[in-house]
């Protein structure tokens, strides 16, 4: 019987032996890692195409000298690409029809110094404003009236682009005055600078632009409103606008946008 009882355990304690001897069960497979919470989307490689004038400095305009485009526009939206993983087509289109292009899907963006209205976003999205400016009179560097004496002056001519709001703030602020309205600024700004005009209402922005490409010949001669955002606008229920923004935000929060808009005059 001892030996019976002796026999059973040897056998346990070496069953016991082997399965501590056997192969180790296979860990489980670690989780994918979480993306991280400030990861921008990824665009692939996707080629966006990019309304701008090339009339509209200091945002975008083509330099005489080389032929070549540049502008706020060209780098914020290159950066913006960077950092999405797509490429860039710049497409000069007039600004008059502008809209309903967007509206119609002729474009993926538009970048241009728009300005964010109620109006227009019924028919485009817009992204997150980039800067907030005012509207100003330009005038030649001997012009001495204030906008109050231009308002009264019936002999004053103002001019300023067509279909924008600085027209649409034109004919507020000068109620009762005829504004000759032209295709783009740059036509504005030559019909000043010919005296064919004695003022162009236009936003700070690229007034102070006009300013640098004309030096000496030209003035801020007065502010007659403020508070416009400024935004790039998109065809609606565009999926590039929530990506769009996450750049912009992505920008803001390191110092990039602050930093191309100082470079370029958008802020100070």
């Amino acid at each position: 019987m001892k030996k019976l009882v002796l026999l059973f355990s040897t056998l346990m304690i070496a069953s016991m032996l082997l399965a501590a001897c056997g192969t180790p069960a296979t860990p489980a497979p670690a989780a994918p890692a979480a993306p991280a919470a400030n990861a921008l989307p990824d665009l692939a490689g996707k080629t966006i195409t990019v309304a701008v004038e090339n009339a509209y400095p200091p945002f975008n305009s083509v330099d005489e000298a080389t032929s070549k485009a540049g502008g706020w526009d060209y780098d914020t939206v290159a950066e913006i690409c960077k950092r999405l993983n797509c490429k860039v087509e710049f497409k000069q289109a007039a600004w008059d029809g502008i809209f309903p292009a967007m509206q119609a899907g002729e474009y993926d963006m538009l970048a241009d110094g728009v300005t964010f209205t109620e109006e227009r976003a019924k028919i485009v999205d817009f992204s997150t404003p980039y800067v907030t400016v005012s509207q100003v009179l330009l005038v030649r560097a001997d012009e001495t009236r204030t906008p109050e004496q231009m308002k009264a002056d019936a002999a004053a001519k103002i001019g300023t682009q067509i279909g924008t709001t600085n027209e649409i703030a034109a004919k507020k602020y000068f109620e009762g005055k005829e504004i000759q309205s032209f295709e783009d600024f740059g036509a504005s700004v030559l019909a000043l600078l010919a005296k064919d005009i004695d003022a162009v209402v236009i936003d700070i922005i690229s007034a102070q632009g006009y300013m640098k490409d004309n030096a000496g010949k030209l003035i801020v001669g007065g502010e007659i409103a403020t508070g416009e955002q400024l935004a790039f606008a998109f065809p609606p229920k565009s999926e590039l606008t929530a990506s769009v923004n996450a750049a912009l935000a992505a920008m803001q929060a390191d110092g990039t946008l602050p930093a191309l808009n100082k470079k370029w005059g958008l802020s100070k």
